[in-house]
């Protein structure tokens, strides 16, 4: 099983993946291509897609039964310790001093204060 997820790519690319896959949603594709096909299609999705994101998931032989592959994301895959995990870039706020960052408050919330000193 193999399924192709497009974002901001141009309609041609997804005329094309309908050659080999089902669109069950819009930028959703999902179909059963060979090893070779499918290496050919995600090919084809990195050249052609534009200023879009796509991801690929497949069915492989390991202990998650399943690998994927992005292009032009911000969430990357990384291996740890034989299996796949998502990476997602932490939101920063913007800080005057980046390489300074902010001390964490001290003290006590008001709800801890009630709760810790029945006030």
């Amino acid at each position: 099983m193999t399924v192709i997820v497009l974002a901001n790519c141009p309609a041609g690319l997804r005329g094309f993946l309908t050659r080999w896959l089902l669109e069950i949603s819009p930028g959703v594709f999902l179909g059963a291509p060979t090893a070779r096909v499918r290496d050919i299609l995600w090919a084809e999705v990195r050249q052609y897609s534009g200023q879009g994101r796509a991801l690929l998931a497949y069915q492989t032989d390991t202990e998650q039964g399943f690998a994927f592959k992005t292009h032009d994301h911000a969430w990357n895959p990384v291996d740890h310790e034989g299996l796949t995990l998502i990476h997602r870039p932490s939101p920063t706020a913007p800080h005057p001093d980046a390489s300074q960052p902010s001390p964490p408050r001290s003290g006590w919330s008001k709800a801890s204060k009630r709760r810790r000193f029945g006030g």
